[in-house]
């Protein structure tokens, strides 16, 4: 065993908890970069003339002007310090909870692996998505 306290993995995740849907990456750094891979792949799961809304913490990633955001979606950013009112953070707390926390890894791919296998049983759990993730006035918005 070794101490891994140095290295993270950060699990980018977006949510639709109206289709109990969920799309996701596994990345070794936390910035705009990766926030434009991760928009990419939540605009491709995007059904074909849907558009997707996106809640976003006040995180520079989330909010630069520098963020290419692909078409089909809409970033709306929340109020600083709210995280209550982005549905994926309770995901996240359930993850946490549930299959990520207390856990000895042997190397940086097994917190990989690991991030990778906790969100993939998510997504196999669409029922858990819609359960954790509904909020009924974030389905009333309209742009």
């Amino acid at each position: 065993m070794k101490d891994q306290r140095t290295a993270s993995a950060y699990i980018f995740g977006a949510i639709c908890p109206k289709l109990g849907t969920a799309v996701g990456l596994v990345l070794p750094f936390c910035n705009t970069e990766a926030m434009e891979l991760h928009l990419e792949e939540i605009a491709l799961a995007v059904q074909p003339g849907a558009h997707a809304v996106l809640f976003v913490d006040q995180a520079g990633w989330h909010v630069t002007a520098k963020l290419n955001t692909p078409e089909n979606i809409t970033l709306v950013p929340l109020p600083s310090k709210s995280p209550e009112l982005n549905p994926v953070e309770n995901i996240w707390q359930y993850m946490r909870d549930n299959w990520l926390s207390n856990r000895i890894f042997k190397n940086y791919n097994d917190i990989v692996d690991h991030c990778c296998f906790s969100w993939n049983k998510l997504v196999d759990r669409p029922w858990l998505i819609m359960s954790i993730g509904m909020r009924d006035w974030a389905h009333g918005l309209h742009f």
